[in-house]
C-alpha cells in the first residue's frame, strides 16, 4: 500500500494530505491513485470467498431442500444474479473515488456518523472471523489425528479442554490465528497474491476428488438430487424463494463492504468482469461440482457426506488426505482474510485514524475473535440461526441507505475532498458530523427487519425472518429516499 498518490494533491500515501483533517484520514483511508487490480484479481477474490468448507456445505444444502435439481439451479442462478447486480452497485462508488467502504459511508451518514455502519460491520466481521478460524482449525484437527493417532485423546474437551475447546483444538486454532495474522500483516499486496492462489487451488483438489469418486462409483452414480423431491408445482415456489434468500444472505457481508476491494480495481469495467466470472459463472460451476461430489459419497462410502474434509478423510491415502484437508484449510483462511479481516481493519481504523492504523484495526478484530470463544457460539444451533438472520437485518439497511444516497441523492457525484474535512461548510458535515436521515432510516429499518427474527413464534414471522436482509434493505432504501427529499430538491436546483 505504498507508492500511491491521492488524486487531488499528489501527496504520497503514507503522508496524509495536508488539507485533510487528521481525525478523518491516514495513509490507508486516503484515496488511491494507482489502482492496479485486474479482472482476474477480482475473480480470485470471489473464488476465495466461495471455495471454502462453508461455501461447500451451503451449496450442497441447496440441493437437499426437497426441490428438483433444475429448480435448485434456477434458484441458485437468480440468487447469485441478485448478488452480482448489488455488488456492481456497491463497487462503483469506491472504485471511482478510490476510498474504502467506511469512508464512502461518510457521504450518506456524515463524516462522523459513518462510524455507525463501520462499527456494525466490524463487529459482525469479528464474530465470523472467529467462527471461520474455528472451522478451519477443526479441519486441521482431522489431518493431525490422521497423521498422529496419539493426539486423539487431546481432542476430547472433557479430558483435555479449556473454555469449551480441547487442547488440540486450541493448538490448531492458535496456529491458524497466527498464520492469518502474518498474511494480513504483510499488507494488501500479499493478500492479493494469497487469494490469487487459494481459489484455483481448491478447484484443482475438487476436480481430483470428484474424479476419484467417479472412478470408484462410475458416471451412472451421479445424482443432482441430494434428497427426495418433496416439492412440486406451486408448493416449490416458497422453498425456491427461501433458497434465493439463503444465497443472498450468505454473501451479504462481503457484498456490503466490497468497496474495500473494488477501490483497487483498474477500472469499473474490470471490476464488473471479475464479478461476472467470480459470481454467476464460478458459483454455478462450484455448486454443480459440489453436488456431484457429495452424491458420489453415497455409493462409495454408504452414506451422504456434505463436509469436504470428512470426504477427503475417507480416502485410503495419507498424502491425499493431507493435501485435500490442508487445501480446504488454506481456502477457509482465504475467505476469512477476505470477508472478515480486511473489513474490520478499515472499519476500526475509520473510528480513530491517527491512533488505529489499518494493521492495528485488523489485530483488534483478531484479538476480539478469540475473546468471544467462537467454538461455543458455533456449537449452539439456535444462536447461529439467529445470528444469520440478525446479521441480515442490520446489513440490509446499511446497504439500502448507501445505494440510495449514491445513485438517487448524489446522482453518482461525490466530492472526495469533503469526505475528509471537519469543516461545517463541508458537504458531508450535516449536523455536527452526523446525518440524521441516514441514522433514522437505518435504525427504523433494522428494527422492522429484526422483528420477525425475534418474534418468529407469531404467525408468518418464521417465513419473514428468512428475508430479513431484503426487508432491511428495502425499508432503509425507501425511508432514506423520503427523508432526503429536501436535499434532492436542493441538488437539482444547483445542477440546473
Amino acid at each position: 500500500m505504498t507508492d500511491t498518490l491521492t488524486p487531488h494533491t499528489g501527496t504520497p500515501v503514507g503522508e496524509p494530505t495536508p488539507s485533510y483533517d487528521p481525525r478523518l484520514t491516514n495513509d490507508d483511508l486516503a484515496p488511491l491513485k494507482n489502482q492496479t487490480w485486474t479482472s482476474y484479481n477480482i475473480f480470485a477474490f470471489w473464488m476465495s470467498d466461495v471455495h471454502s468448507v462453508g461455501g461447500y456445505v451451503t451449496a450442497g444444502s441447496l440441493f437437499a431442500l426437497g426441490l428438483a435439481s433444475w429448480q435448485v439451479l434456477v434458484a441458485l442462478l437468480v440468487g447469485i444474479g441478485i448478488v452480482y447486480f448489488f455488488c456492481n452497485l456497491v463497487a462503483k462508488p469506491s472504485q471511482v473515488t478510490g476510498v474504502p467502504y467506511p469512508v464512502m459511508c461518510r457521504s450518506a451518514f456524515g463524516v462522523l456518523g459513518a462510524n455507525v455502519p463501520a462499527i456494525i460491520r466490524g463487529l459482525i466481521a469479528v464474530a465470523w472471523y472467529g467462527i471461520q478460524t474455528f472451522l478451519a482449525s477443526a479441519a486441521l484437527d482431522i489431518v493431525l489425528i490422521k497423521l498422529f493417532p496419539g493426539l486423539a485423546p487431546y481432542a476430547v474437551t472433557a479430558d483435555y479442554g479449556f473454555a469449551g475447546l480441547s487442547l488440540l483444538g486450541w493448538g490448531s486454532f492458535l496456529l491458524l490465528w497466527v498464520l492469518q495474522a502474518c498474511v494480513f500483516w504483510r499488507g494488501m499486496e500479499s493478500i492479493r497474491k494469497f487469494i490469487d492462489f487459494c481459489g484455483p487451488a481448491v478447484y484443482v483438489v475438487m476436480f481430483l476428488l470428484c474424479g476419484y469418486l467417479i472412478a470408484k462409483a462410475g458416471w451412472g452414480a451421479i445424482d443432482l438430487n441430494l434428497g427426495e423431491v418433496k416439492y412440486t408445482g406451486w408448493a416449490s415456489v416458497p422453498v425456491m424463494l427461501g433458497a434465493i434468500a439463503l444465497v443472498v444472505s450468505y454473501f451479504s457481508g462481503p457484498m456490503l463492504n466490497f468497496g474495500d476491494f473494488s477501490r483497487y480495481g483498474k477500472s469499473f469495467a474490470a471490476v464488473k468482469k471479475g464479478n461476472f466470472l467470480g459470481l454467476p459463472v464460478n458459483f454455478l460451476v462450484f455448486s454443480v461440482l459440489v453436488v456431484v461430489t457429495a452424491s458420489l459419497t453415497l455409493p462409495v462410502y454408504g452414506e451422504l457426506i456434505t463436509d469436504p474434509v470428512a470426504t477427503v478423510a475417507r480416502i485410503d491415502s495419507t498424502f491425499a488426505i493431507v493435501l485435500g484437508a490442508l487445501t480446504f484449510t488454506i481456502a477457509t483462511i482465504g475467505i476469512n482474510i477476505v470477508a472478515n479481516f480486511i473489513s474490520p481493519a478499515f472499519d476500526f481504523s475509520n473510528v480513530d485514524p491517527q491512533r488505529i492504523s489499518w494493521r492495528a484495526g485488523g489485530m483488534i478484530a483478531a484479538v476480539g475473535s478469540v475473546l468471544i470463544t467462537p467454538w461455543n457460539l458455533y456449537n449452539n444451533p439456535d444462536v447461529i440461526h439467529y445470528t444469520l438472520e440478525v446479521l441480515g437485518a442490520f446489513i440490509g439497511p446499511l446497504f439500502g441507505v448507501l445505494i440510495c444516497d449514491y445513485y438517487l441523492v448524489r446522482k453518482q457525484k461525490v466530492i472526495v475532498d469533503d469526505l475528509f474535512t471537519m469543516s461545517e461548510r463541508g458537504t458531508y458535515y450535516y449536523t455536527k458530523g452526523y446525518h440524521p436521515a441516514a441514522i433514522i432510516a437505518t435504525a427504523v429499518a433494522a428494527v422492522i427487519a429484526v422483528f420477525p427474527v425475534l418474534a418468529n413464534n407469531l404467525p408468518g414471522m418464521h417465513t419473514a425472518a428468512q428475508y430479513s436482509w431484503f426487508i432491511g434493505c428495502g425499508v432503509g432504501f425507501v425511508l432514506y429516499y423520503l427523508l432526503t427529499g429536501a436535499e434532492r430538491t436542493a441538488a437539482m436546483e444547483v445542477g440546473a
